[in-house]
């Protein structure tokens, strides 16, 4: 999907079914709260290209990196999946532990993190320990360290696998899974970039909080995640050249920070955005030219 200056054109089934929802007064569904976290990483590992068994994920060779040039980490999920056969960050729905959990935590407290959310404090400290949570169940990432100055190294030894598959069944918490291993999630690592709520007539709705983060320095990511069919490091201009399927919150995502020089740029302009308000896609069905989705 692309956009075409003015909006984001939208398939026929989706048109259909947005028609069908209008004149049939459909009751929209109560959106679910979730968190999706754009990993980020200097240029220099080759993005992942090939067909659509490739699951190499992050552990392509690294080539001559360019000081400013940086490179997004996509998946695509499986065709079987609401949204299937889309290339989305990692990310899901926000789970009851995350508010509830105990977490040894650094950076902006919960309160600070709800101030900057425009949510209560729990809320907030269930957006944020979900992006963190989701960031490691799929993509093998974990955004914690031994105290609130460092981040851990390697995750991807059997001993990792075995406690990452633990968490993504439900057997254990992502707080028990930290403390465990005497670690601090590194809440100041995510970084607040916008929110989005999938339109009203979409029977699985989604409100989610986008974050972004740099890939921290000894781990790569792996495509552990059962609900995807291919992953890939590519640039931000390069996934908006339009050979992805992708929906606008993600497009419209990497195309922002496309517009970023380098990774300081992107933290530099995550300090100042509004991360609160919520964007939701409108569906321009007017008869008079081909419906699109416009952003409201």
């Amino acid at each position: 999907m692309t956009s075409d200056g003015d909006g984001f054109p939208v398939s026929p089934a989706v048109v259909e079914h947005a028609r069908r929802f209008r004149e049939q007064g459909g009751n929209p569904a109560v959106p679910r709260v979730a968190a999706t976290v754009l990993l980020l990483r200097p240029t220099g590992g080759a993005a992942v290209a090939g067909g659509g068994a490739d699951r190499q994920g992050g552990s392509a060779t690294v080539v001559s990196a360019s000081p400013d040039g940086f490179e997004a980490y996509l998946i695509r999920r499986v065709a079987a999946m609401a949204f299937g056969g889309m290339y989305a960050f990692p990310g899901g729905g926000v789970d009851p532990s995350d508010s509830t959990a105990h977490v040894d935590w650094a950076g902006p407290t919960p309160a600070q993190w709800g101030t900057r959310l425009r949510l209560a404090p729990t809320a907030a400290q269930a957006v944020v320990c979900a992006a963190a949570r989701e960031v490691f169940e799929e993509a093998g990432v974990l955004l914690a360290g031994p105290d609130a100055d460092t981040v851990v190294g390697d995750v991807s030894g059997d001993d990792w696998e075995s406690a990452r598959a633990a968490l993504e069944r439900r057997e254990v918490g992502f707080a028990d899974l930290l403390a465990e291993r005497g670690l601090t999630l590194r809440s100041d690592l995510l970084l607040p970039w916008s929110r989005w709520i999938t339109p009203e007539f979409e029977p699985r709705r989604f409100d989610t909080y986008f974050f972004v983060a740099q890939l921290p320095v000894g781990q790569r990511t792996r495509d552990v995640s059962g609900e995807t069919d291919r992953t890939l490091w590519i640039t931000p201009a390069d996934a908006c050249a339009g050979e992805l399927t992708m929906l606008p919150p993600t497009l419209v995502t990497l195309g922002q920070v496309a517009a970023c020089q380098n990774l300081a740029g992107v933290v530099a302009a995550a300090a100042t955005r509004d991360s609160a308000s919520p964007v939701t896609p409108r569906l321009e069905d007017t008869g008079t030219g081909p419906p699109r989705f416009l952003l409201r």
